[in-house]
């Protein structure tokens, strides 16, 4: 049914009625591991056997559309998952669903949680009600509160990643040229020389969306180094690109900064804030 063995084994566990109430996956691929869930939700909610491509019911249109009343999607609102965000879920999960057989939530990105939401938490996970499950989505557990990740069951969700060329959508040209400015930039920052963000991105590209591209590439060198330092699999061609050599700990503090970064970077921050925020922030976690 999924190509990932680990999705057929939780469709084994429930219909051996042994699936858990809460689950943390840790994901190389966020879209594909939510559109996956999504699957995975219309089969423990099918009415009869479920069918790909059924047309015997709206259950399944309902959940592609996201109109689906008892699932619930979570993601950070700006830098970290918020207390009212969860607060709001148990509030909406009050009671039982009308339209499916569970009520659903998954939170993306759950390393966002803070301590007030993950305490929110506690005690909805601790003490749970029957006909809820949740999944709790992060591409590094080892960021997780301690609290929230004791208390799930840990899946693993890999996949076979474009390159970054093709996540990107961009050429090979346009990436090399990224490229020219990145291991440069990084330097600056990390010997605290003086940087001017205007002198060193700005002018060179002034537009969003080639900015975002950048801190994506500059994501994906950290994440590689931070794998290489903690002796996992790791893309050696990525990780050259600017050699990190420091604690796993502070490396996980800069891989959060840049995913804020890149987080405002897709709503209407000013680039021009957001890079300084980085430089700024960047600076700071080396103490």
């Amino acid at each position: 049914m999924f190509e990932n063995p680990i999705l057929n084994e939780l469709v084994k566990r429930y219909r051996e009625k042994k699936l858990a109430h809460a689950y943390l996956i840790e994901t190389n691929n966020y879209d594909k591991a939510l559109q996956d869930l999504k699957e995975f939700i219309k089969i423990i909610n099918c009415p009869e056997e479920y069918e790909e491509k059924c047309e015997k019911c709206n259950l399944c249109n309902l959940i592609n559309k996201d109109n689906l009343p008892s699932i619930k999607i979570i993601e950070p609102d700006g830098a970290s998952i918020k207390k009212v965000q969860m607060e709001e879920l148990k509030e909406a999960f009050s009671t039982k669903p009308v339209y499916s057989r569970y009520n659903t939530y998954i939170i993306m990105n759950a390393e966002k949680l803070n301590s007030s939401s993950a305490n929110s938490m506690l005690k909805f996970i601790e003490e749970p009600t029957d006909g809820i499950i949740g999944f709790f989505i992060t591409n590094n557990k080892d960021v997780m509160i301690e609290t929230i990740k004791s208390r799930c069951q840990s899946l693993i969700l890999k996949y076979e990643n474009k390159n970054i060329v093709e996540s990107l959508g961009i050429n090979v040209e346009d990436y090399n040229k990224y490229l020219e400015i990145i291991p440069g930039y990084l330097k600056k920052i990390e010997s605290k020389e003086l940087i001017n963000n205007k002198n060193e991105l700005l002018t060179i590209y002034p537009e969003r969306k080639d900015i975002a591209n950048i801190f994506q590439i500059i994501f994906s060198i950290y994440y590689e180094n931070f794998l290489k330092i903690n002796n996992k699999e790791y893309n050696q061609n990525i990780a050259s690109i600017y050699e990190i050599k420091e604690q796993s700990a502070n490396l996980i503090k800069k891989l959060n900064i840049i995913m804020g970064i890149i987080q405002n970077l897709s709503y209407n921050v000013s680039i021009e804030q957001a890079l300084d925020k980085f430089v700024i922030e960047m600076r700071d976690s080396n103490g």
